[in-house]
């Protein structure tokens, strides 16, 4: 007989993005990935927000789910309109979690689960009032939320920027001092960390419960034939995806490009995206003459992401704060090199076998050190091929889902 558990996904398969018209794919999607590989091994029941429901239920048509069992809620529609403030997803969620506590003690009497599992919000610092308070084996992650921007660039910030990035760090510290999170966080069995950052955040007293576990993963089958050399390319050409918001580091990725560019005649840059920060980032373009070789294409479907991932060279990564940073991830399994900062999800994905890493300590040193890597990348095609192929196989290593469910599951044995 497989083991009950209780899962708590706020997060899965969410809504799209309406801010950036992004469809969901992060903590949506590891809710639904986290789930679906459980639901190889136990017997599920699954609270998430009610909004998640014509997602799920479209999905389960085309990958059934053979164990697993959602439960719906939302708040009531008064509280709906914090989810439009700076800040208010994060005291939605808060409250959210409570009301889960009262769903959870209900199911918990008619079911006497084995374990709960708190899922997404996916970081390591809000309270699961179903961990502290349900009398049950409790584990929580993977998560992260510890990192933080370098001084350096918060310097170079404007004055709402830097208010921004304080209201952060003083909203994580009250709520990594909550009772109950504290109080779940010495209930847990297991702590699943997505970083280095956010293992170095946890106090010494509960370091010995802390896995490694990342919150990205890839479905080796979903992805394009691999052209490591890209010989049917006459440019080079370098490839960022994401969020356009001032944290992704664009402007920086371009002002590097600009150094490389004028020396490499065929180099090209394409840029997938969108979102606050694209008419600056189109100015700064203009400025530097770089219309002819800098291309924006805005958001486009997974499928052509993965396309575009197989046709460059060299995959750019500028962003100062990703826990994950999904996109590293799909360029790795796609044998793609990645440069990237030494920060958070990508810096604790690339290695020296996969990729360049760069310390940022100021946006002036970045833009220099970025135009290097890239250039070192361009007049070497052997290292190009050696770290795409490290990418590929550490991708196929330690990032496809059916061996991270199958990693889960050894956790879960332990804890159970």
């Amino acid at each position: 007989m497989k083991n009950k558990v209780l899962i708590c996904a706020y997060a899965c398969l969410s809504a799209p993005d309406k801010r950036f018209n992004l469809v969901d794919g992060g903590e949506g999607s590891l809710g639904w990935s986290i789930v679906k590989q459980l639901d190889r091994f136990f017997q599920l029941i699954v609270l998430t927000h009610k909004d998640n429901k014509q997602y799920i239920e479209s999905k389960i048509v085309k990958e059934p789910l053979l164990n697993t069992k959602f439960i719906y809620f939302g708040l009531p529609s008064w509280v709906e309109g914090l989810q439009k403030i700076y800040g208010g997803v994060q005291i939605y969620a808060y409250l959210w979690q409570i009301k889960a506590y009262f769903v959870a003690r209900k199911l918990h009497r008619e079911n006497n689960f084995d374990i709960f599992h708190h899922v997404t919000f996916a970081n390591d610092w809000m309270a699961s009032f179903v961990g502290a308070l349900l009398p049950i084996p409790y584990m929580r992650g993977p998560g992260g939320g510890a990192h933080k921007v370098p001084e350096g660039f918060v310097k170079k910030y404007k004055f709402n920027q830097k208010i921004a990035e304080r209201v952060r760090s003083i909203g994580q510290w009250l709520f990594r001092h909550d009772p109950f999170f504290i109080i779940g966080q010495n209930r847990s069995k297991v702590l699943l960390v997505c970083n280095y950052e956010a293992k170095n955040a946890i106090s010494k007293k509960w370091q010995s419960k802390v896995y490694f576990f990342p919150v990205n993963g890839i479905s080796l089958e979903d992805l394009p034939l691999i052209d490591y050399a890209n010989e049917n390319s006459n440019h080079f050409l370098i490839l960022t995806a994401g969020r356009l918001i001032k944290i992704k580091e664009i402007d920086l990725a371009i002002r590097a490009f600009k150094l490389l560019s004028d020396k490499v005649l065929e180099a090209r840059f394409v840029i997938l995206g969108d979102g606050p920060e694209i008419n600056n980032l189109k100015n700064i373009v203009k400025s530097l003459k770089l219309e002819n070789k800098v291309l924006f294409k805005g958001w486009l479907a997974r499928e052509n992401v993965l396309k575009q991932m197989a046709d460059c060279d060299v995959f750019l990564f500028p962003s100062l704060r990703d826990g994950g940073g999904n996109v590293v991830v799909e360029a790795m399994a796609s044998g793609k090199p990645v440069i990237c900062f030494d920060l958070a999800g990508p810096g604790f994905h690339i290695d020296e076998n996969c990729g360049i890493k760069i310390k940022p300590e100021n946006p002036k040193q970045a833009v220099k050190d970025m135009a290097e890597a890239l250039e070192k990348l361009y007049l070497d095609k052997d290292l190009r091929l050696r770290l795409g192929q490290g990418a590929r196989k550490k991708a196929e290593k330690e990032y496809d889902w059916d061996k991270l469910g199958d990693r889960l599951f050894e956790i879960y044995k332990k804890v159970l």
